[in-house]
């Protein structure tokens, strides 16, 4: 059987499916045939691989396969996501992906948003010796200059908002820098196209720096085809959005109109699963310059076979990850707490599903422990929780299939325009 290849992506919306496991893929492919978003289907960040031991060549042929199978015609994506290293966009290239997702989150200064003038201005003055922005002078770029980005929006930088930009992005930014010189000379002249993300850092993105990196990384020559800002409101794993719905929706239209101003480029957005409230928000005003990623709400619907074939394993699993959840979540901004986690006491077989896979607390104690359960976890037999897992999943096929269908029925629902 002929792997079909993934495309470029472009200026179409777009939706990114991640999966976990390898096998979530027929049910992402039923729901996107009903929407016109160009689907990607193999995406994973280099994290995720490393905590569920696959490689850039296991996701990819997954995809291939689960594509191929089902006889899927249309174009569709592949996400090198979080990229960090030069290592990782060869090992990824490599592998066949065209869209490659730049995360240079470890080298953003997040202290310059707190630093006083004088150790600012200490700073612009070691950024420009070390070269990072190539003897350009930010102050002829940016100060005393209108940018009217439409009707109702005109930006202008003074000196402290330009230096607290440069500085918290200016070494991020080369850094992208030598991230998009090696793809060129890894890629061979085949076509690919490029993300920038900040969604990583530690305050959201204001409007004034996501003007800043998008007209440096331009003026540098990357050609992005969209950004992830770090939005307002708090875009944890698995739950919904937390945070000011007025507020966001009019940080969106900021955004929206500097993407638009600046490329155009579609505004994309992270840790997008499950973030069903803002997702009208983000069509209305993105319209198609808009992209959205999931990962592990695919993994929670593979649970929710387990629960319907085999509770005993669940519960298994719930107690296991219990004890995961305190050194698992360190990587990741969560409101829930241990307290909350041992708040959830004993749970009857009937409520499982509804506590473990429907609420806010139990979602992201399972989302969260991914890895340990898919890489550490050994029942009191000795056969590892992902044989297991893999095994109920395999011989129930079309209900995993329905499950994950139905669960992105919902996702992309909300993301269409009337």
């Amino acid at each position: 059987m002929t792997q079909p290849a993934p495309s470029v992506i472009g200026l179409k919306k777009s939706f990114g499916f991640g999966d976990r496991l390898g096998l979530a893929t027929p049910g992402h492919i039923k729901s996107c045939v009903k929407t016109d978003f160009l689907p990607v289907f193999a995406q994973q960040s280099i994290r995720e691989m490393v905590r569920t031991n696959r490689t850039p060549s296991d996701v990819m042929e997954d995809a291939r396969r689960a594509v191929a199978e089902t006889g899927f015609n249309r174009p569709w994506g592949a996400d090198a996501d979080h990229l960090k290293t030069v290592e990782d966009v060869r090992s990824t290239q490599a592998a066949g992906y065209r869209f490659f997702t730049f995360d240079p989150s470890d080298h953003v200064i997040n202290e310059a948003d707190e630093m006083p003038m004088e150790q600012l201005r200490e700073e612009e003055t070691r950024l420009t010796s070390e070269g990072v922005f190539e003897g350009s002078s930010l102050r002829d770029l940016y100060l005393g200059k209108n940018f009217q980005i439409d009707d109702n929006l005109t930006l202008s930088f003074g000196e402290e908002p330009l230096l607290r930009a440069a500085v918290k992005y200016g070494r991020a930014i080369r850094h992208c820098e030598s991230l998009a010189e090696a793809l060129k000379e890894a890629n061979g002249g085949q076509a690919y196209e490029i993300e920038m993300s900040v969604d990583e850092s530690e305050s959201p993105t204001t409007p004034l720096e996501h003007l800043f990196v998008a007209r440096e990384l331009q003026r540098r020559g990357i050609d992005f085809v969209s950004l992830a800002p770090r939005f307002i409101g708090e875009f944890e794993k698995a739950i919904d959005y937390r945070g000011d719905l007025v507020a966001f929706e009019a940080s969106i239209a900021e955004h929206a109109a500097i993407a638009r101003y600046c490329g155009p480029y579609k505004l994309s957005l992270h840790s997008g699963s499950d973030k069903f409230s803002v997702y009208p928000i983000f069509a209305r005003l993105c319209g198609d310059l808009l992209h959205v990623k999931t990962a592990g709400t695919s993994y929670l619907e593979a649970l929710r076979v387990v629960v319907h074939r085999d509770p005993g394993f669940f519960r298994e699993l719930v107690e296991y990850s219990k004890g995961r959840f305190a050194e698992d979540r360190a990587s990741y901004h969560l409101f829930t707490t241990d307290a909350l986690i041992a708040g959830l006491g004993n749970v009857a077989d009937a409520d499982l599903e509804r506590v473990f896979l429907d609420e806010d607390v139990g979602r992201q104690l399972m989302h969260v422990t991914y890895g340990s359960v898919l890489t550490k976890g050994v029942g009191a037999d000795g056969r590892p929780y992902r044989d297991r897992l893999m095994e109920i999943l395999h011989k129930n096929a079309d209900l995993h299939t329905a499950f994950v269908e139905r669960h992105f029925d919902k996702h992309l629902s909300l993301l269409k325009l009337d």
